[in-house]
């Protein structure tokens, strides 16, 4: 089935379903069963909330929301691990990966402080800000996603479909999602100067015309909720683009004596590449293996 990503004409936030029929049948959120709808290729575009997981968490604008697999239906408990490569799971990743908002529904069954009385209700639109994997109240390792509340401007304009011949003018522009900030602070510019922007992870040097060169400062223990790192050397890596987006997201990760793992593999691949002057706290290091693996 198709997905659809944003709001759903004729259903505007608010709208209220009766039964998961009916919010299927509206194209609000497709599947009668699954709570997430998705795929690791097209990504998820919607989700419902009501309270199917123990380690669910609705604080109105903020949920953090359990991924699928392992839970007894008869029970509502969790009898094994869950993995990020179930469909809906891989689907919230790529929904983070790429930016794209996924419709929110909770049902009557979630925190009564948010959810409605009886039925189902849109409640509009949020971003996957961010996935780890922790072990759940049950002891079963579970995936979860951070979604945060959409902002105005992060939400596309429609398409108006356009026929006849294109006015001779610029194209316009317009940028509505954003998938993770690239900082530059002066912990930062330290820690690519020590290292010449040369990759901790690959190795690989991007040199740009003019005789510079470009990396990203990737902070090991994340900035901001829920993780609050602290912007130190200590707590820094200077990475390549590539590298940067694995890390945030547990395609890559480092032991305590600094060697670098292959989050799905588990394989060693390299040490990572220091220098005299950049000494990392191995706490950051161990507070960000925790988010993607148990021990």
């Amino acid at each position: 089935m198709a997905k659809v990503f944003g709001h759903i004409d004729g259903h505007p936030v608010g709208s209220h379903f009766p039964r998961r029929t009916e919010l299927s049948e509206a194209g609000v959120h497709a599947p009668r069963m699954a709570g997430i709808h998705g795929n690791p290729r097209e990504g998820a575009d919607s989700i419902v909330v009501s309270g199917g997981y123990v380690d669910d968490e609705d604080h109105g604008n903020v949920i953090i929301y359990t991924g699928h697999g392992g839970r007894d239906s008869t029970t509502g408990r969790q009898t094994r691990d869950q993995v990020l490569t179930d469909s809906g799971n891989a689907g919230l990743v790529r929904s983070q990966l790429e930016g794209l908002l996924v419709r929110v529904i909770r049902g009557a069954s979630g925190d009564p402080a948010y959810s409605p009385p009886a039925g189902f209700r849109y409640d509009g639109l949020f971003r996957v800000e961010s996935h780890s994997i922790k072990m759940g109240v049950d002891g079963f390792r579970i995936c979860q996603f951070r979604m945060v509340a959409a902002e105005e401007a992060e939400v596309a304009e429609d398409v108006v479909p356009f026929h006849g011949d294109l006015p001779h003018q610029p194209a316009r522009t317009r940028t509505f999602t954003v998938q993770r900030s690239v900082r530059n602070s002066v912990v930062i510019q330290q820690v690519k100067q020590w290292h010449g922007g040369q990759c901790q992870l690959c190795a690989l040097t991007l040199e740009i015309p003019g005789g510079s060169t470009y990396s990203e400062g990737a902070h090991i223990q994340a900035l901001g909720r829920p993780h609050r790192g602290p912007d130190v050397t200590e707590n820094v890596l200077c990475l390549c683009p590539n590298c940067h987006v694995l890390f945030d997201n547990g395609a890559r990760y480092l032991t305590d004596d600094l060697r670098v793992i292959d989050g799905l593999t588990h394989q060693e691949l390299a040490a990572l590449r220091t220098h005299p002057r950049h000494r990392i706290d191995v706490r950051f290091v161990r507070q960000h293996r925790g988010r993607w693996i148990s021990g």
